[in-house]
């Protein structure tokens, strides 16, 4: 296991240029088998969920080359058997299940792991693959699927699930007639997903809305190149880092509208923002504001991936901030931790709402990442506390911010990751 050493309380200063979206390329690297032939994708993230997911295409027949472009030749023919052990890494794995089904009729994949955010159950990927046509069956924590035929549909959401909106997409583009996918996730992600797909031959209308129709078509082809979106969630943590610090930052390759919330959230806080064209600069106060009550919403509403890190930073601000988690129920590790450098965090009996009493500072100590992004709001909690601060098991930031470290050491960060 590996940890991150952070001396803090350095003002995060400088300018950075944003790299591709964690959750953009997962579901277009299970995309890649789809069209029985060549992808090529750009600005994608080097991050260990997309090297898992290469080990994944690898393992069923794909041939890849990952050298600052990421080229998948899905010609071959493949496996249905997709490795427990990789599928154990990562949630996003699921996504192969609709489009393998889509490939090859046929899929035989162990349930996902990935971070610890509750129980973030598969109910409405299957529900939907089964109105396809889809027969699915689990049997020791492993999902048997075949499809004869997978038949166009219309499926009702009863939440608006990205990953199921995602799942349902990769199966209906070579289904049989017309898809309808009701109370869809509206995420810039799924803009990205249905581009993508439509590069290579795929009919889709209505992604970024709460219907998408996807006309299944009997063959997908090579597309042109593909330039991944940039990571919202990636800059939104950086533009915080630099709040927490009290610093000033310009990011580069950004899409400001996609971080509104985000924006919005900070200069509530007290911070001065200015949005390009592609670009978005941030001057953090002396101290942050408190957040009388922010919360948690599906697209395009204040973004779970952010919540911990706002977590972090309400910790050392002014006053008394209430923020509500209404997307995964176990989302509050964090807040221990927190708690643990001396912030001053309530959590709520069902886990939903921290009510966060500023303090003045936070105090280094050694503390433990539980999932992703609460690893990144404890190293952005060890940016502004005094002394050493060391986060344990980095693993789990690895798995969504590439060199973050370097990122931070750039701006000018004291942070170092030893293995």
């Amino acid at each position: 296991m590996c940890k991150f050493r952070i001396r803090g309380q350095k003002r995060i200063m400088g300018e950075l240029c944003i790299g591709g979206a964690k959750n953009a390329v997962l579901p277009m690297l299970a995309a890649m088998c789809l069209n029985e032939s060549e992808s090529e994708i750009h600005n994608c993230p080097p991050i260990a969920d997309t090297f898992e997911s290469i080990k994944i295409l690898q393992s069923i027949g794909c041939k890849v080359e990952f050298d600052g472009t990421l080229k998948v030749d899905s010609s071959g023919s493949l496996s249905a058997d997709i490795p427990d052990e990789i599928v154990g890494k990562m949630r996003s794995s699921i996504l192969f299940m609709g489009a393998m089904l889509g490939r090859l009729g046929k899929v035989n994949i162990a349930l996902p792991g990935g971070c610890k955010l509750g129980v973030r159950a598969i109910d409405l990927h299957t529900y939907g693959l089964q109105k396809m046509g889809a027969k699915i069956c689990m049997k020791n924590d492993k999902l048997y699927c075949e499809a004869d035929e997978l038949k166009g549909t219309t499926i009702l959401l009863h939440t608006a699930s990205v990953g199921a909106t995602e799942n349902l997409m990769l199966a209906a583009v070579k289904a049989i007639g017309e898809t309808v996918i009701q109370n869809a996730a509206q995420e810039p992600e799924i803009i990205d997903l249905a581009n993508f797909l439509t590069g290579m031959g795929a009919k889709i209308h209505g992604a970024g809305t709460d219907t998408i129709v996807i006309s299944g078509v009997k063959k997908m082809y090579a597309g042109k190149p593909y330039s991944i979106m940039p990571d919202r969630i990636v800059a939104g943590t950086y533009l915080v880092a630099a709040a927490i610090t009290g610093g000033f930052l310009k990011l580069r390759n950004v899409r400001p509208h996609d971080l509104a919330p985000v924006t919005n959230a900070l200069a509530e806080m007290g911070c001065v923002i200015h949005c390009g064209k592609n670009c978005i600069t941030l001057a953090g106060p002396p101290r942050l504001k408190a957040l009388p009550r922010l919360m948690t919403e599906v697209h395009p509403g204040f973004p779970t991936d952010m919540q911990a890190q706002f977590v972090a930073a309400l910790s050392i601000a002014d006053g008394t901030s209430t923020v509500t988690e209404t997307i995964f129920e176990s989302r509050h590790a964090h807040a221990h931790d927190l708690n643990r450098m001396g912030a001053m965090i309530n959590v709520s009996s069902d886990s939903r709402t921290f009510t966060v009493h500023g303090k003045p500072t936070l105090q280094g100590t050694t503390v433990k990442a539980h999932d992703l992004r609460g690893g990144a709001a404890l190293i952005l909690a060890g940016l502004a506390a005094e002394g050493e601060t060391v986060v344990d098991d980095a693993e789990y930031v690895q798995r969504g911010y590439a060199n973050i470290e370097n990122d931070l050491t750039a701006l000018g960060a004291d942070i170092v990751l030893e293995k």
